[in-house]
């Protein structure tokens, strides 16, 4: 049994020691810093240089990721507003054909606008909201993206899980540089990408 136990020991502070390479991997806290591997075998640490620049990569791998959920926004907040854009132009033209709909307190109207050549879909709310005083709010709109529109979306989601998932597994070496790189990244990342006007809603 002592025998059975120590071996087991070596085989969880030492993997990756055959083939010539030694590799320090441990499932509890550590300090590594040289002959310390993330990953695979090829992330093989053999200097303090190396180490230093795998922490340096490990920082910008977060800020990466912050600024792929920031782009993430960035392209909902382009499409709300081509949205938009494309909905005042079709109220206006509207109005100008002398179409426009009545504004009574109370409304049941029904409009799609649909525009097949720019693959936009606007649906409007069957009833609009009428304020304490009476006055016919515009009713809010529904956009849902086209096919191209959500690929691109999906893509963008498609690459923050795949980098979020490699920063988890860096994570699980428990590797004391390493995490401490990854909040450092996270909080320079945050700074940089997140750095933008908050709405303020008057009650």
């Amino acid at each position: 049994m002592p025998a059975s136990t120590s071996s087991s020991g070596m085989s969880m502070g030492g993997m990756g020691g055959m083939g010539g390479s030694h590799c320090k991997i441990s499932m509890l806290w550590n300090w590594y810093t040289v002959d310390s591997c993330f990953i695979s075998s090829t992330w093989h640490i053999t200097s303090k240089g190396r180490f230093a620049g795998s922490c340096i990569g490990v920082i910008c791998l977060v800020v990466i990721l912050e600024a792929l959920r920031r782009m993430q926004r960035e392209y909902d907040r382009f499409l709300i507003k081509q949205a938009q854009a494309h909905a005042d132009r079709i109220n206006s033209s509207t109005r100008e054909n002398g179409s426009d709909f009545d504004r009574s307190p109370v409304i049941e109207a029904n409009q799609n606008l649909k525009e097949q050549g720019n693959h936009v879909s606007i649906v409007r709310k069957s009833s609009s909201p009428v304020s304490s005083k009476g006055i016919v709010l515009a009713a809010p709109l529904q956009y849902k993206p086209t096919i191209i529109q959500q690929a691109i979306r999906s893509l963008i989601h498609m690459l923050q899980f795949a980098v979020a998932y490699f920063i988890m597994l860096l994570a699980m070496y428990y590797n004391g540089y390493i995490i401490i790189c990854i909040i450092i990244g996270a909080f320079l990342g945050f700074f940089l990408c997140s750095w933008e006007g908050i709405r303020v809603v008057n009650a």
